[in-house]
């Protein structure tokens, strides 16, 4: 019966089609009628001559329509078809006139042309007639009865088109039109072939487990309802952009044997009033019918941001009213509705405070970018779709990316495999993945840049002094290469593994701040003057050294007091939390820290300029250095217990 329906209503779709195509057809042939051909005055009484024309209409005085004898209208229409024309005035349509009215011509004085044809007419005795007319040929009631039955007919058939177009679309009457106040929510049931399970999502555990325990929640609700719990109304999934989120959300729908209702925040969102509200009461009804389910809201800061923010009254009031409709349905629910509602958003910070309570989202979980042991995991998801050589090993890749998110994670594999591509390797080594995360942090390498040679003796000095200082400090980061390709905005770098810390001391802070200086010391060392080489350098010293003293209480002179605001209620505040004096003081503090370090930097390179020159002559020589180079000029990191560990990680690299 289905089929039936669907083919009777295609055939009724094409009978409208071919309905309308043969008005139209009726239109334009009926319209060809009225269009004479154009014709010069000279023919017209070489025309009039022979006794041809029946009468002449002169029209507003400019315009003649000039209407044959009956039995002449065959002779002309032959001679319009062997007739192959000059000028753009010929139409072939006028070859199949039948009427009389054959030609048309203007005329520019109307008196010495009467004159003419009166002579005319009577040197060849003839007895054509001239008619004027003034007045407007068109009136409403003609112009209704030759072009309104064709309009109406016009009418009817778009109303029935749309009428089709809605009961396609599942909208009844009116389709997307009427549907406007209607959820844009996707749902995916037990019909639907979800993949993505949490066995695809690596790492998050602790976030898994509380997004599993929901997905339990309504498997078997018995089991936690009988000791007197109730079923949580709503989690939302905090962190930042690209540690997985969606994915999560996506790993729920794969697991619950429930329906799942999918959307982002922004398909509430509409240019009309009401129609966000209407949308949040419409997806909230359709997840009652289906209940047990859930309503998963993607960046729902789209809508749910604090109300009473903006400066204008009344501009806001659109998506006020859909919070504020939003708040009402996720507040309204019973528990013996089962309808839970997930949502994710990298900006909770901004989000209204009665859509975080509990009773509406009962649950935080914090999705945050992933560790070591994560980073591993989320890497051998990826790795296993790539054609990958024996050496690569996923612990070295999971600690040369730290601070890397999951979608980081999987452009980077991605990367690596193009890179391998383009070099026409069959399977993806380390290099490559070492290329991928130059070229993701760092850009695309410019070894075509021209650059002075006075320049790049000063760009290999800089970065020899970052690589020197953060091999002799013993809270630097290890070191693995140092280069002086350009890539991207920077003209050299150094790379480093920095260890994952939960916690940092002053002294790991101020030898950070010690290894970013190096450069800069170096060029004042060696060349007597600085450049503008250090501008990124100097802004993460800075930085440091403010969070030290404002931030972290770590200056004895402020002593420990914190300015920072994790509201971030103050984040567009003009006035500060601190007095001119204490400004003045928290000045002083970052400025006598980044001077004890700069100058700590270059004594450290004074007592070992020798081996300074040494490694930036071999960088100029070989533009990339890695760390078994720099373990020949310096020696072995005097500090570092686990620098073993760490040259083993590279040694496969390098080879």
């Amino acid at each position: 019966m289905i089929n039936k329906k669907v083919k009777r209503r295609n055939n009724f779709f094409w009978i409208y089609v071919v309905i309308f195509a043969i008005f139209l057809g009726i239109f334009f042939f009926k319209s060809s009628f009225s269009n004479p051909k154009k014709i010069d005055q000279d023919t017209f009484f070489d025309i009039l001559s022979r006794g041809e024309i029946e009468k002449i209409i002169v029209k507003h005085r400019e315009i003649v329509h000039v209407y044959l004898k009956k039995e002449f209208l065959s002779s002309h229409n032959e001679m319009n078809r062997n007739i192959i024309p000059n000028d753009d005035s010929f139409n072939p349509r006028f070859i199949i006139n039948t009427h009389s009215l054959q030609y048309e011509f203007e005329i520019g004085d109307l008196q010495f042309f009467q004159k003419k044809f009166e002579e005319y007419k009577k040197k060849y005795n003839l007895d054509t007639i001239i008619d004027f007319k003034n007045q407007q040929e068109y009136t409403i009631t003609k112009f209704f009865f030759d072009y309104g039955i064709f309009f109406i007919l016009l009418i009817i058939f778009w109303f029935f088109i749309f009428r089709r177009i809605g009961a396609a679309t599942g909208g009844g009457p009116g389709g997307q039109i009427f549907n406007i106040g209607k959820s844009r929510a996707k749902l995916f049931d037990e019909n639907d072939n979800v993949k993505i399970t949490f066995k695809d999502v690596a790492g998050l555990e602790g976030a898994k487990e509380e997004v599993q325990e929901i997905v339990e929640f309504l498997k078997n609700p018995q089991k936690y309802t009988k000791l007197g719990g109730k079923i949580p109304k709503g989690a939302l999934l905090i962190g930042p952009p690209g540690t997985g989120k969606t994915l999560l959300a996506k790993a729920v729908a794969g697991e619950a044997k429930v329906p799942f209702f999918s959307l982002s925040g922004s398909d509430f969102v509409e240019m009309f009033v009401g129609v966000g509200a209407s949308r949040v009461r419409d997806l909230f009804e359709k997840a009652k019918e289906k209940s047990p389910c859930i309503i998963f809201i993607d960046e729902i800061d789209a809508i749910g941001r604090a109300r009473g923010k903006s400066s204008i009254a009344g501009s806001n009031d659109e998506r006020e009213n859909t919070l504020n409709q939003l708040l009402t349905e996720m507040d309204g629910f019973g528990t013996h509705t089962n309808v839970i509602v997930l949502a994710a958003t990298n900006r909770s910070d901004i989000l209204d405070k009665a859509l975080l309570r509990p009773g509406r989202f009962d649950r935080t979980i914090l999705v945050d970018p992933p560790e070591l042991n994560e980073r591993k995991e989320i890497f051998r998801v990826h790795l296993h779709r790539l054609v990958l050589s024996d050496q690569i090993d996923t612990d070295f890749l999971a600690r040369q990316t730290p601070g890397f998110s999951g979608a980081d994670i999987a452009n980077v594999c991605n990367e690596s495999a193009l890179i391998a591509a383009r070099k026409d390797r069959s399977k993806i080594e380390n290099k490559d993945f070492l290329d991928a995360i130059d070229r993701i942090i760092g850009g695309l390498e410019k070894k075509n840049k021209i650059i002075k040679p006075s320049e790049k003796k000063r760009i290999a000095y800089h970065e020899a002094g970052h690589a020197t200082i953060s091999w002799l400090l013993e809270h630097a980061a290890p070191l693995v290469k140092v280069t002086i390709v350009p890539r991207g905005r920077s003209l050299g770098s150094a790379w480093y593994l920095p260890e994952e810390r939960q916690l940092t001391t002053p002294e790991q802070m101020k030898d950070e701040i010690c290894a970013l200086l190096a450069g800069r010391s170096a060029e004042e060392i060696i060349f007597r003057n600085v450049s503008t080489g250090a501008l990124n350098d100097l802004e993460r010293v800075t930085k440091q050294a403010q969070s030290m003293v404002a931030i972290f209480g770590l200056n004895d002179r402020i002593g420990n007091i914190s300015y920072y605001d994790s509201t971030g209620q103050n984040e567009f505040s003009f006035s500060k939390p601190y007095s001119e004096k204490t400004a003045q003081i928290i000045d002083e503090e970052i400025s006598k820290i980044i001077t004890e370090q700069y100058q700590r930097a270059k004594n450290i390179l004074k007592s070992n300029e020798k081996k300074l020159s040494m490694l930036a002559n071999e960088l100029l020589e070989k533009e990339v250095l890695f760390r078994e180079d720099l373990k020949k000029i310096f020696g072995k990191r005097p500090f570092y217990d686990s620098d073993d560990i760490v040259d083993n990680m590279f040694k496969t690299n390098n080879n």
